[in-house]
């Protein structure tokens, strides 16, 4: 995994410094001649915090691209694939200017306010850690968190580098009452017949954990039978229908996979973007 300092420009206000995530081709690397922090610390205890004076924008620029900092955390549900960092940057600053610390359970974000804490489950195991999110990035496509090498570590995905996650915020923030929150479902919005992509998902344990991406879950089969039917002949030949003909009313969910890792959804998501399809949703089943 790479990461570089880069300089970022607010709209608002005077430009800042920040440490910016790269791809994950080329690693950070754990501490020398080590596979483990020395004593893991335990999650952080979620509490009210003033924000920071620095690192929250309201609007900045990194690689060309406007980040607007989310205005509350309140609400905010996303998934999708977190990277991590260590000994590189330890020690140096993080945007809202702490010491970055490869031990301490700490994460960046592009647009969460700082600091927020958020939970963070691994799709793969279902292992869950909290981390108080104190920095900005990752700046790559299709990356939604940047996790510290000890809450990597807690999650089981330092030797891969990646992994599907779950991100939730814990907020303080008052009831967002006319102020948007940000929760990431597919974007098309449901057509008629057509229920909401997100949905409870059934209880399991890690041994027997399958990731998949749902673009869809309709009402009406005729529906789901034209997405499959977009899918296959965008190239996507592992789309399937999940009918649950047992709901009131039946429930007929378009699903891709199983997924085999960070590689296949970062492949899969750029074929769905040419299909005009954004924000797919995972499903661990």
């Amino acid at each position: 995994m790479h990461r570089r300092r880069i300089a970022i420009v607010a709209v608002t206000a005077a430009a800042l410094t920040i440490a910016a995530c790269g791809g994950s081709n080329v690693r950070d690397s754990a501490p020398s001649g080590s596979t483990a922090a020395p004593d893991l610390p335990g999650d952080p205890v979620p509490r009210p915090e003033p924000r920071s004076r620095y690192g929250n924008g309201p609007i900045y620029e990194v690689l060309g691209q406007t980040y607007r900092v989310m205005d509350s955390s309140s609400g905010y549900k996303e998934r999708g694939v977190a990277s991590w960092y260590g000994k590189k940057f330890h020690g140096r600053l993080t945007s809202n200017r702490e010491p970055y610390d490869m031990y301490a359970m700490t994460a960046a974000h592009k647009t969460l306010p700082l600091p927020t804490y958020v939970k963070v489950r691994n799709l793969r195991n279902n292992k869950s850690i909290i981390v108080r999110v104190n920095d900005r990035g990752p700046f790559v496509h299709n990356r939604i968190i940047d996790l510290s090498y000890a809450a990597a570590l807690k999650l089981d995905m330092v030797r891969d580098g990646t992994s599907l996650v779950e991100v939730a915020a814990i907020s303080f923030d008052e009831p967002a009452g006319d102020r948007p929150v940000r929760i990431v479902e597919p974007a098309e919005p449901p057509a008629p017949g057509q229920a909401p992509a997100r949905e409870p998902e059934p209880q399991t344990t890690p041994d027997d954990l399958e990731i998949f991406v749902q673009v869809g879950a309709f009402g009406d089969r005729a529906n789901a039978e034209r997405r499959r039917s977009a899918l296959l002949s965008g190239g996507i030949s592992e789309a399937f229908i999940s009918a649950d003909e047992t709901s009131t009313p039946p429930m007929y969910r378009v699903r891709i996979g199983p997924i085999g890792g960070v590689e296949d959804y970062d492949a899969l998501v750029l074929k769905l973007e040419t299909l005009g399809i954004k924000d797919p949703y995972l499903v661990s089943m």
